[in-house]
């Protein structure tokens, strides 16, 4: 059976999107974006990780972090930070903001959610359309998601991620312009919109990246484009409850014990037996989170053998039982 390994781990890294706004702009400007990190608590609170993007609605401009190069960026274009950098969008390349042009996150706080906002001139208006007559408006959102027990897609992305409204079809700018709407409007499942909108978006984004890869590239997203550790993965995700050793997964994909060690190690940096591992433990977070299932019987789908195995390899791995982690997770005690 073919599996899409892919979305098997956006499935249980629990993405959502939300707080989009405006920036407008006028003549020589300058915006500065903090790291995710320290707004992530404020736009989006409860997600381990946030990434901030940005789509130019009108005019032209340039996105940069700290030690890459400026990247162009054009009306329709999105430009997206998975590793949540702070960064700068400018007229020119080179220009940089004070501090009254980069938000901080107590610019955020006290407003409803979903937003929008307006940033103009160092000041935050909630509800606020674009500043008329500005030559450059940015429509502005967070994407958040987890990042443990175990998410090797984040590593695997760029600092700055540019995507060309000639290459993504004109649909990422009507998601993001219906997005608007939705933080506009505030209509009843609005909130459910915005993360299947942010999710389409981050996969397109994730599968563009995999397209453009250069060959010799590693990493996790190369690994799935590798004909030997993509076919290991997908049977690992696949059948995760499966008694796997290395000889019988490298049989199945028609390698060698230590030639398929040798290809995981330099894609992933482990272990297939460690990826296994710690993709149970991804997979059981997820059923621990969505579902009413005892721990017992999460804990035998996922591949061991009794609920005290399983409650301490997710201990040693998360840090606490699984009970007291769905708990923190805003679940409730399931009992038989």
């Amino acid at each position: 059976m073919s599996r899409d390994t892919l979305s098997d781990l956006l499935r249980t890294v629990h993405l959502r999107g939300a707080a989009f706004f405006y920036v407008s702009f006028r003549g020589r400007w300058a915006a500065g974006a903090s790291a995710a990190k320290d707004i992530a608590a404020t736009v989006m609170p409860g997600c381990d990780h946030v990434m901030e993007y940005h789509m130019i609605a009108k005019g032209s401009g340039w996105a940069a972090v700290e030690g890459l190069p400026p990247v162009r960026l054009s009306a329709g274009d999105v430009v997206m930070f998975p590793q949540g950098d702070s960064h700068v969008l400018s007229s020119a390349p080179g220009l940089q903001p004070n501090d009254a042009e980069t938000p901080k996150a107590a610019a955020f706080a006290g407003f409803p959610r979903p937003l929008p906002l307006s940033f103009h001139e160092g000041v935050v208006n909630a509800g606020s359309l674009p500043v008329d007559g500005a030559d450059a408006i940015a429509v502005c959102g967070f994407l958040g998601c987890d990042m443990k027990p175990f998410n090797p897609l984040i590593a695997a992305l760029p600092r700055i991620l540019h995507l060309p409204a000639s290459k993504t079809g004109g649909w990422i700018g009507q998601a993001i312009d219906q997005a608007v709407v939705e933080s506009n409007e505030r209509r009843p499942g609005g909130d459910a919109v915005l993360e299947r909108l942010s999710e389409m978006m981050f996969v397109d984004a994730a599968r563009r990246y995999l397209d453009s890869l250069p060959e010799d590239s590693v990493g996790w997203l190369a690994g799935l484009r590798e004909r030997y550790v993509g076919r290991a993965l997908e049977l690992l995700h696949c059948s995760p409850a499966r008694v796997w050793s290395v000889d019988g997964l490298a049989q199945e994909v028609g390698l060698s014990r230590s030639a398929l060690h040798d290809r995981f190690v330099r894609y992933l940096g482990q272990a297939p037996m460690q990826y296994l591992a710690s993709w149970r433990i991804q997979l059981s977070s997820s059923l621990l989170r969505e579902s009413h299932r005892v721990v017992a019987d999460i804990a035998l789908e996922v591949g061991y053998e009794s609920e005290a195995a399983f409650a301490r390899a997710f201990k040693r791995v998360v840090g606490m039982p699984p009970a007291a982690w769905r708990k923190s997770q805003g679940g409730r005690d399931v009992h038989r």
